[in-house]
């Protein structure tokens, strides 16, 4: 397994308007497309607390991670989701990922 941190940086204001989007749709649409939600996390102390989201997906290799993403953006619920909900600006002012993998003796494989 290998394991993808994003962390975003939320446009002041609108924590509330991704949260319902990823509750009400994006969630949903990472299952349809095979995309394992290890969780999610609100930062309460450090840089840019009240702005960042960060969630963490699990996926059996690189390639699976390629093609989950690529089927995720393009489908045509997602797209009709994004253009909704960013009627009135965007949501996200920055995304930051990385791809880890696990260590031979980390309790998550």
């Amino acid at each position: 397994m290998i394991y993808e941190e994003r962390v975003y940086t939320i446009v002041p204001g609108k924590m509330h308007d991704i949260n319902n989007r990823f509750a009400n749709v994006t969630m949903r649409l990472f299952e349809k497309h095979g995309m394992k939600v290890v969780g999610f996390w609100q930062t309460i102390i450090g840089s840019n607390s009240i702005n960042e989201l960060v969630y963490i997906l699990a996926f059996e290799n690189l390639a699976h991670r390629q093609a989950a993403w690529e089927a995720f953006m393009t489908d045509e619920e997602w797209q009709q989701a994004k253009r909704e909900s960013e009627k009135d600006g965007p949501l996200v002012s920055n995304v930051a990922n990385k791809i880890l993998k696990p260590t031979p003796y980390s309790p998550i494989q």
